[in-house]
């Protein structure tokens, strides 16, 4: 019986007709790559710290995670960003011992005349009306109210004699990352201090004093074996950094590694000034982990910068993996002003640093400039690239899933044959020849989706070969070359005031067919 049943018996008796389906021709690869975003919540959120939660809504996240916290923060500039893509969150308690961060707002005048305090606590606008005839403890109480009416913010107020004290709503060294101001648009929108009021702020633009940074063994040990592949990471100290890369690294434990084949990626932010992000970035190589650099600045805090980057990452490369994050927008994140802005020399030397960058679109809305990874060097410390980029793995996983799903669904339970053996039609064995033009197969279908190039050398380069020690077993070298990315575009302008007439002359009469004397014609 040359054909191959999995389910009907070779000896059955029973009349007449019979039928089992096999889908393994049939079948597409599918898989649904979520986003996972992790930071702190609250007390008053109901979920379960260290489990992932499916998240819908801003609704869910705010009564998951807790009104005004970190986590809850990150899904506010996550759907800002992406409203179509699974998305989960990863609630890690407050650090054992840690404090909230704190800030002042000191009311030490009266206005001459009516008009609006446009406060702005981390990038959220605060109006507040002042009259002429309000004492210096009734504007702080008003701040102190409009504050406390959102309660979407990460910080609670409380007013005492004209001094409005500013309390993170919660505790981690993040909180240091709320930003506080005044006048983001400026006159041109329509924002001024009203005139007289005497206002001053926190001395560094922030709040200050909050310490601890989340213990996340046992939110990563929770997280299983369940895929997630674009994950929002708010902390970028050595120990946060590192646990999350053993966990998404090459190691044999790691999810690109080659016992777990969950692959995925790391995203996150850091803000400081140009030379402390160079500092920064030189301490870290990691494939798997992207770090956006941001200028202190900046009104968004660095945990909202992270989420809305894995959203946009998340959007764009399920649509394609393959194609440069440049120029994607990060919705609802409002820059540093104009001239606190990365020059174009900063920029290129925090993107050489191993650090992703931004640049900031005619809207005034930061978008993705380069979607960088901190891997710099190769096991030898020597410069390397070949992770430079977060679109490489990204096609990479999406090659290997392909490859996975083909081999897997082709050739379930089949036997293995050398080459030439002479089997009947229908029969389940396979061998090195067919899985070869197999995956060359799939590879022509990576290339006419974009993510491949090069058939040619690809096939020269493919080897397919029974393990000579283990005849059950195929060892495949399979040499993908990655489609790049349009990058860079340099132009040489060789520009002329004139050409030179004689060369003109001669090209023109070069270009003139020859006259035929006994035709009269050319």
């Amino acid at each position: 019986m040359p054909i191959s049943f999995a389910n009907i018996p070779a000896n059955i008796k029973v009349p007449l007709y019979w039928v089992e389906v096999d889908p393994s021709m049939a079948g597409l690869p599918t898989i649904n790559l979520r986003a996972l975003l992790v930071g702190v919540k609250v007390a008053a959120g109901n979920a379960a710290e260290d489990i992932p939660l499916p998240i819908g809504s801003q609704a869910q996240a705010d009564q998951a995670f807790g009104e005004g916290s970190e986590l809850a923060r990150m899904f506010k500039a996550f759907f800002a960003n992406n409203f179509a893509n699974e998305v989960w969150g990863l609630p890690v308690a407050e650090p054992l011992a840690a404090a909230a961060a704190t800030g002042d707002v000191t009311i030490t005048n009266v206005p001459t005349a009516a008009g609006t305090i446009h406060l702005y606590i981390a990038g959220d606008h605060v109006p507040v009306q002042v009259a002429t005839t309000d004492t210096i403890p009734e504007i702080a109480d008003a701040i102190a109210a409009a504050i406390n009416a959102d309660v979407t913010l990460p910080v609670t107020a409380a007013s005492v004699t004209g001094a409005v004290t500013l309390t993170s709503v919660f505790k981690s060294v993040n909180a240091n990352d709320i930003s506080v101001s005044l006048n983001y648009y400026g006159s041109r929108g329509g924002e001024q201090t009203p005139i007289g009021l005497g206002i001053d702020l926190p001395s560094t633009g922030f709040l200050t004093g909050g310490t601890g940074s989340p213990d996340f063994d046992n939110a990563i040990l929770n997280l299983g074996e369940e895929p997630f592949e674009y994950v929002a990471m708010p902390y970028t100290d050595s120990n946060s950094l590192f646990a999350w890369d053993q966990e998404f690294g090459f190691t044999d434990q790691g999810r690109w590694g080659w016992q777990r084949e969950l692959f995925g990626h790391v995203f996150s932010a850091k803000r400081g000034l140009y030379a402390d992000l160079v500092l920064f970035g030189d301490q870290y190589n990691s494939g798997v982990e992207s770090v956006m650099a941001l200028e202190v600045a900046s009104p968004s805090p660095s945990f909202e910068w992270a989420a809305a980057y894995a959203a946009k990452a998340q959007r764009a490369l399920i649509n394609d993996p393959a194609r440069p994050l440049q120029a994607l927008t990060l919705n609802q994140i409002k820059a540093a002003p104009i001239h606190e802005r990365f020059d174009f020399v900063e920029l290129n030397s925090l993107a050489s640093n191993g650090l992703a960058i931004a640049k900031i679109g005619a809207d005034n809305q930061p978008m993705i400039a380069r979607e960088q990874t901190t891997y710099q060097t190769n096991l030898y410390g020597q410069p390397d690239d070949a992770y430079e980029l977060v679109t490489t793995l990204a096609t990479l996983a999406k090659l290997l899933r392909n490859q996975k799903h083909a081999i897997t669904s082709k050739f379930p339970r089949h036997k293995l044959a050398d080459d030439g053996t002479k089997f009947g039609a229908g029969q389940a064995i396979v061998t090195p020849g067919i899985i070869k033009a197999e995956l060359v197969s799939e590879y022509q279908q990576d290339m006419y989706v974009g993510l491949v190039e090069n058939l040619a050398a690809f096939k020269q380069h493919l080897i397919v070969e029974r393990d000579p020690n283990d005849t059950n077993r195929v060892n495949v070298l399979y040499p993908p070359d990655l489609i790049n990315q349009l990058r860079i575009f340099a132009v040489l302008a060789q520009f002329r005031l004139q050409y030179d007439r004689g060369i003109d002359s001669q090209i023109i009469g070069q270009s003139q067919p020859p006259f035929n004397a006994a035709s009269g014609a050319s």
